[in-house]
Formats: structure tokens, C-alpha cells, sequence
């Protein structure tokens, strides 16, 4: 997080219906506590972006720490996992059975779920 001001162009945005509201909600991942309603895609994310525009520019101007575009922010390739003593005996006997190491396992399952 900082405290200039990003391109709120690179946010990531989402649109989806909403059956309760029988509308289209857009959200942005950065800033998950907004949201817009609107009765087409396109308004409700040209008012979501107005209102991410005037949230960011309020952040701004009271000092607070602004989030970075994920597409922006910087990422090591690591991240820790905790799995039960179980699961984790499961995985090692997979990947011994395929002849992997359980990194090189856990990678090509991951892969292949996205």
C-alpha cells in the first residue's frame, strides 16, 4: 500500500448479476467494501470506477494507505501452506508414485485446477 495516487484504470474489476437485486454489481478486488449497482454492465462499472476515483482521491487527501493494482504489485513465486499431518502423508505418497518431488506435485495440481 501507499500513499500516491494509483492509475485506478488498473484495478481489477469484476461485473456479475445479482439475482436478490436483479441488477449488474461491479466490485473491485482492491478495494473490496465498494460496489455499484446498475441496470447494465456498463453502467455499473462507469459508476463503480467514478466511485473508486473519489474514494482513492479522499484516501489521498486524509493520508491513508491506498492499495496498489494487483496487476502492479510484486510477487516471489513462494508462499507457505499449512496442511494436516494426513493430507500431507497423502500428497508425499502421490508424488513419490509419480515419481515427483511434492513441490513438483503440488505445482502441477495447482496447474491443473486454474
Amino acid at each position: 500500500m501507499n500513499t500516491t495516487i494509483p492509475d485506478v484504470t488498473h484495478y481489477t474489476y469484476r461485473v456479475t448479476w445479482s439475482p436478490e437485486d436483479q441488477e449488474f454489481v461491479a466490485t473491485c478486488l482492491e478495494l473490496p467494501s465498494l460496489s455499484w449497482l446498475a441496470p447494465t454492465q456498463d453502467e455499473a462499472l462507469h459508476g463503480l470506477r467514478d466511485l473508486v476515483d473519489e474514494v482513492v482521491e479522499d484516501m489521498h487527501r486524509n493520508g491513508e494507505p491506498i492499495p496498489d493494482p494487483l496487476s502492479s504489485r510484486s510477487y516471489s513465486g513462494k508462499f507457505n501452506l499449512r496442511v494436516g499431518e494426513r493430507l500431507h502423508r497423502q500428497l508425499a505418497i502421490k508424488a513419490a508414485e509419480e515419481h515427483l518431488s511434492l513441490n513438483q506435485y503440488v505445482i502441477r495440481k495447482l496447474g491443473d485446477v486454474s
